[in-house]
């Protein structure tokens, strides 16, 4: 994604950033407990480790496996892949016990973090991004469960890939990707799980569905992109204020799915920031942000509008973005629909019962800087939505409620020299589906705090802490049957020379990255991980579970 040149310190300095140095990747993999490597040089040279992350390996049942290639490609500009796809015949006809997804890539020269794509028959099952390179070249993997896909996974498909990318003179690195599927047969004592039984892209508007349709949910792979504005989504200020990256209502946003023009879900975007993010790819390239290698889609249950959508008729499902202006791109929002059916009933019925929606609010307050001062800009946005419906299913009636509340607050500091640029950022998330007896709660944070300032000497420094937090419990009858809680946190220091050639930019930098998750969806129960990096040299990699 190429930078864009915002007036403020983090957008200003972004192209010479993205063209920075980098060296032969050290050969260096997980290992379990403690593991130091060699002592870090005393500033960045030109070799350090491959791109990695502390997030947990992709479960692997002990089954009978088949593996297919998806597609193999060298990304040198805008032309997608395309390719077919057939099932392995080795391991099952559709009921699989799982299929991982695997990306490997390649790439040397010099590049900007590109972001990619990877579809079958038009559902979107892969959004990733692309760590930067060293001239000598970096490799990276990808790892992604996509057994919920079984539906589409079960026949032969058209494949779709694209990783935009510009090569010319100045930028060199071609980007050399496999992605491979393997399947793991089911048996016995490894049963498939429950999966989907239709898999729709929503590639126009318009979709009819089956009329036996018992469990709706949509997924949209939502992402401020482009080398844009919305690309720094967070940072962009009220019109007016001095700082080139403006919308009305400020950086509030909100990712919302409307069933024939009637708002059915709301959610809160996830703030990737790509490996070029915050004008300092010191900070990304061993140990990349939250997601901006498998970036996850954000998940509505639309069961209450199940009734509605099984009449038979052709019905629109639209995604928006609040706070975008009016008629500017910058976000992409593919969406899939996925759909249980109810083998018992031809048609299902029902109706919507309820539908509540709190006033959006999304506010921005420009404060201008006094002499020698800073200009903040503080923003707050809310909503909240509950909707309910029920369903006359084989097994009787079962009602449906969902309410979701979605709340934003960001100060964002910067000087009119342009010597500090700040961001300090909450994003919360609480969702709540009771579906008959069982009600799952998630409550989810996303925090970024960060500044970048322009010293002495032209000396640049980004400190920068992210966070992806959520807490999901499962209720029966009132009592808890599962929980589960996630957090991954990353925090890095970065310093380098500006506006000087590579060899003299004297660059150093500290990165933490540790992954924690506990409860059912943790290998064993509990997964924690951490990888600490200096100036590109593991220094620790620990497991504690």
């Amino acid at each position: 994604m190429r930078r864009h040149r915002i007036t403020g310190l983090l957008g200003a300095i972004a192209l010479a950033a993205a063209t920075l140095a980098a060296g032969n990747p050290a050969a260096a993999g997980p290992a379990h407990g403690l593991t130091r490597a060699d002592p870090p040089p005393a500033e960045f040279g030109t070799d350090w480790h491959d791109p990695l992350t502390a997030a947990p390996p992709i479960a692997r049942p002990a089954t009978r496996s088949c593996r297919v290639t998806l597609a193999q490609a060298r990304f040198r500009d805008f032309t997608p892949y395309r390719g077919d796809y057939a099932p392995p015949a080795g391991c099952g006809t559709a009921d699989w016990a799982a299929v991982v997804l695997r990306l490997d890539g390649k790439v040397k020269g010099r590049q900007y973090d590109r972001l990619g794509h990877l579809s079958l028959g038009g559902v979107e099952i892969l959004r990733t991004s692309t760590p930067q390179p060293s001239p000598d070249g970096i490799t990276w993997s990808v790892e992604k469960d996509v057994t919920r896909y079984r539906d589409t996974l079960s026949r032969p498909q058209p494949v779709e890939m694209l990783i935009g990318n510009v090569v010319d003179d100045t930028y060199t690195g071609v980007i050399d990707v496999e992605v491979t599927l393997t399947f793991y047969a089911a048996d016995a004592r490894t049963p498939a799980p429950d999966t989907p039984d239709r898999v729709l892209p929503l590639t126009t508007p318009t979709v009819t569905t089956p009329r036996n349709t018992e469990r709706v949910l949509a997924e949209v792979y939502a992402t401020g992109s482009g080398g844009g504005c919305e690309e720094y989504w967070y940072l962009t200020t009220p019109a007016g204020a001095p700082y080139s990256c403006t919308a009305d209502g400020g950086p509030h946003r909100e990712v919302r799915v409307l069933v024939d023009g009637r708002l059915a879900g709301i959610a809160a975007p996830f703030p990737t920031v790509w490996t070029g993010g915050w004008s300092n790819p010191f900070l990304w390239y061993v140990t990349p942000g939250p997601r901006a290698f498998d970036v996850q889609p954000i998940r509505y249950d639309l069961t209450p509008y199940a009734a509605l959508l099984n009449d038979g008729r052709p019905h629109r499902i639209e995604v928006t973005v609040a706070g975008l202006p009016t008629g500017q791109s910058g976000w992409s929002t593919p969406a899939n629909l996925l759909l249980w059916q109810d083998e018992a009933r031809h048609v299902v019925t029902g109706a919507l019962t309820r539908h509540e929606e709190s006033a959006p609010s999304g506010r921005s307050r420009w404060t201008p800087a006094g002499p020698g001062g800073q200009h903040r800009v503080d923003t707050e946005g809310h909503h909240r939505l509950t909707v309910a419906g029920y369903l006359n299913t084989s097994r009787g009636r079962v009602a449906t409620t969902v309410t979701r509340s979605v709340h934003h607050t960001s100060a964002h500091r910067w000087t009119e020299g342009g010597s500090r640029d700040a961001l300090n950022a909450v994003w919360t998330d609480e969702e709540s589906v009771t579906h008959g007896p069982t009600t799952t709660r998630t409550d989810r944070t996303y925090t970024m705090d960060g500044e970048t300032t322009l010293g002495a000497g032209d000396r640049l420094r980004t400190v920068l802490s992210l966070g992806d937090r959520a807490d999901t419990t499962t209720l029966r009858g009132g009592r808890t049957v599962d929980a589960s809680r996630l957090d991954d946190r990353y925090t890095g220091d970065a310093t380098y020379t500006a506006n000087v050639p590579r060899d003299q930019r004297h660059a150093v930098a500290t990165t933490s990255a540790r992954h924690r998750l506990y409860g059912s969806q943790a290998p064993g129960g509990c997964y924690d991980r951490t990888v600490d990096t200096v100036q590109g040299t593991v220094t620790v990699d620990r497991r504690r579970c």
